[in-house]
């Protein structure tokens, strides 16, 4: 009897080895798909949304609160949340745009 590996052996541990591994490597595969990437578009759609905000939207921000942007600034937005209350608000709390620029019709009783 001899006390060296042979080939057949070293094959045999090497694709056990493999099998070991094999559901660690599926795990890590389904992560990337179902978690990882789909976070990764959701920040990109939210970037290019950021970025097309103009003067005349209607947004919703983080906190819920909703308002019209007056001015748009580099990372800063101005939105009047009621009539002449206007806040300063970073674009990107910006949840949402609903109306891109649509004129909206005047709460005002005449």
């Amino acid at each position: 009897m001899s006390a060296t590996p042979t080939s057949a052996a070293a094959d045999g541990g090497l694709m056990a080895m493999a099998v070991n591994f094999a559901p660690f490597i599926v795990i890590l595969v389904l992560f990337y798909f179902m978690l990882i990437r789909p976070q990764q578009r959701r920040a990109k759609a939210h970037q290019e949304m950021v970025g097309a905000i103009k003067r005349g939207d209607e947004v919703v921000l983080s906190n819920g609160m909703v308002g019209k942007v007056t001015r748009v600034e580099d990372q800063e937005a101005m939105v009047e949340i009621s009539q002449g209350v206007n806040v300063r608000v970073v674009k990107a709390m910006v949840a949402e745009v609903r109306n891109r620029g649509a004129i909206a019709a005047a709460n005002d009783k005449s």
